[in-house]
């Protein structure tokens, strides 16, 4: 997995606060990102694929230009971007080192679903119909506390429902359906979300907010990892279809502790922690323990615990 050498980003710097919206143009333009983790990335996106497909992978029937608007923007991006990684051989892409390759007119594979097969991001697709902005289709093999098919086909209220702040008439909901209407095409933006798990498992489709000890039994909590999230969202230039792109990292609690910065860092977490209310807290599954958290970040920043 990733360590926080290599991802100084959120929530390490709070440039990102948590149940904020957060969107900024991305200035690279790289909303793919592949790294040494690729292949155990698609590796655990080939073996959900075969074991939980259909708990993955939704598609809706008349998604399919769309979807494949999809397939050749990532292909002609990732071929671009990331030569030494992805190389395009007629119908094929071909994956440098994976000894794999992804056959792009596989009729027996969804578009999207091939275009999910080629990298480290989930791919989610929104289009616009009578409820506003909704589901149409999507691989996500790596989701946070949350179930694909219940978000399928579901308004953009719908779906951000459970979130605190993003519910149904919320100025929050009415802001990003603006803000999707808004968008100019094939100009990218990004923001980023995190949380924090007891595991460091890729594939958490369902929460586990009842647990009250996530971190284990002992008096300082263990095994904390920082899972956080890069989004980014872009539409479509021919379909008006808006692409929203996950990827995932995992960070376990130990390497920011060991960071040169981790006083800084930790101090940052902390903050975020406290800031939260306590309905915020409760949907992120640290209800029960968020004293405990911070506790072990304080001696990480170096201040006295609680």
């Amino acid at each position: 997995m990733s360590t926080v050498s290599q991802s100084m980003h959120t929530p390490y710097d709070g440039s990102s606060k948590p149940f904020t919206i957060g969107l900024k143009p991305l200035e690279s333009g790289d909303f793919i990102d592949a790294d040494a983790n690729l292949f155990a990335y698609l590796d655990e996106k080939d073996r959900l694929a075969a074991d939980v497909g259909d708990q993955v992978m939704v598609a809706e029937a008349g998604s399919e230009p769309a979807q494949q608007e999809v397939l050749d923007l990532i292909v002609t991006h990732i071929c671009t971007a990331h030569p030494q990684t992805f190389c395009r051989v007629g119908q094929q892409v071909e994956i440098m080192g994976a000894r794999r390759s992804i056959d792009l007119t596989d009729p027996a594979i969804p578009p999207i679903h091939r275009a999910a097969r080629l990298v480290q991001e989930d791919l989610v697709l929104m289009r616009k119909g009578d409820t506003g902005w909704y589901l149409s289709a999507a691989s996500v093999c790596f989701p946070s506390a949350w179930n694909l098919h219940e978000k399928f086909l579901r308004p953009m209220h719908e779906i951000h429902g459970p979130v605190p702040g993003f519910g149904e008439g919320t100025r929050n909901v009415a802001m990003i359906e603006r803000m999707f209407d808004n968008l100019k095409p094939g100009v990218p933006v990004i923001r980023w979300n995190w949380s924090l798990y007891g595991d460091d498992r890729l594939f958490h489709p369902a929460t586990d907010k009842g647990m009250t000890r996530r971190f284990g039994d002992g008096a300082e909590p263990a095994n904390i990892n920082l899972r956080l999230e890069r989004q980014t969202l872009q539409k479509l230039p021919a379909t008006g279809a808006m692409l929203f792109t996950i990827r995932i990292y995992i960070d376990p609690i130990e390497a920011m502790e060991k960071h040169p910065e981790a006083a800084r860092l930790a101090q940052s977490v902390i903050e975020q922690l406290q800031a939260m209310s306590d309905e915020e807290v409760d949907y992120k599954g640290l209800k029960h323990e968020r004293e405990r958290l911070v506790n072990r970040l304080k001696k990480a920043a170096g201040l006295p615990p609680h």
